[in-house]
């Protein structure tokens, strides 16, 4: 049952650890420490040097399925970055190997159903294992490289596939396996019964994990985007104003600078190709080049482009 409580920065942290005890293994990837007394969760989110609210959001999107993270903006992505890669440290350094040393204890590995149980684990294991180690490789520097300003230009968090599915999968097969097929005496009856509940608290785990990538990180990582491509746009313009334009003006051809009046004039490429007795496919390599040599990539930019190197007169362009 889901606790309704929204919990605040005022909050006492002890208490919504005793109203939801699964918040621990949060602290830990937060990188937020025991013995914090009687401090509220903004005095113990500030002595750890964690940002609050984000803190705040996915514990209560985790316990309650609450919030709308779209339009967001009071997110620290930093903070969301730290969790997410102590969360990975967490899951394969030590709940990985721990549930496969309960397995072992609680199974005879030479009976042929032990040995396609261990088998099912070990898959799921490797898909687990591949998928973190894609983002830590792929994701996470990516991230990194917007937040230095200096974003990839090969990826965007679009490109970002998840596995979870697939692994899904494998766990509740392992599970039936185990609950409908592996007979045990009393002794392994109760470490299979304890596994059990460990791999039903893991993957818990994991599905909350996937949400808080999905639901939090990837609408925050999108906002990251739109912001660093504003920016580009906006140093661009701002060139253009402060320098004149002339030296992005010299790199295009006459050709170039006939469909950035068009486009900026509102003709569709097919009507731009009528106009200047060209194909569509010439005209969309020129927009090609246009955006590659001004970086603009948006007909407001153009426009304004258009705009202060007089290839248009602000008059004629319809705002």
């Amino acid at each position: 049952m889901k606790n309704l409580k929204m919990y605040e920065p005022g909050d006492k942290m002890i208490t919504l650890i005793k109203d939801n005890y699964s918040v621990l293994q949060a602290l830990g990837s937060f990188g937020i420490t025991l013995g914090f007394g009687d401090k509220t969760v903004s005095e113990t989110c500030e002595m750890n040097q964690v940002d609050t609210y984000t803190f705040l959001a996915v514990v209560n999107f985790t316990i309650n399925g609450y919030g709308d993270f779209e339009d967001d903006e009071q997110i620290s992505v930093p903070t969301l970055l730290h969790y997410l890669k102590a969360s990975h440290t967490y899951y394969l350094d030590f709940q990985l190997p721990f549930i496969r040393r309960e397995l072992q204890e609680s199974i005879n590995e030479d009976d042929p159903l032990g040995m396609l149980i261990m088998k099912l684990y070990e898959g799921y294991a490797l898909e687990i294992r591949r998928h973190m180690k894609y983002e830590e490789k792929t994701l996470f520097p990516y991230v990194e490289s917007l937040l230095d300003g200096r974003p990839m230009n090969d990826y965007n968090v679009e490109t970002f596939s998840k596995n979870h599915e697939q692994t899904d999968k494998i766990l509740r097969e392992l599970k039936l396996m185990i609950i409908k097929y592996l007979p045990a005496d009393a002794l392994h009856n109760n470490q299979l019964t304890a596994t059990l509940y460990d791999i039903y608290n893991n993957e818990e785990w994991l599905c909350q994990h996937a949400e808080v990538e999905d639901h939090i990180f990837t609408p925050a990582i999108k906002r990251l985007e739109r912001l660093t491509r504003q920016d580009d746009v906006s140093k661009n313009i701002s060139a253009m104003v402060f320098k004149g334009g002339q030296d992005n003006s010299d790199t295009l051809s006459d050709r170039e600078k006939d469909v950035i009046i068009g486009v900026v004039q509102g003709l569709q490429n097919k009507e731009i190709a009528d106009r200047l007795c060209i194909s569509v496919n010439t005209v969309i390599t020129h927009r090609r080049n246009i955006a590659r040599k001004l970086q603009i990539h948006s007909p407001a930019g153009l426009t304004i482009y258009a705009i202060v190197n007089g290839l248009v007169d602000i008059s004629s362009v319809k705002l």
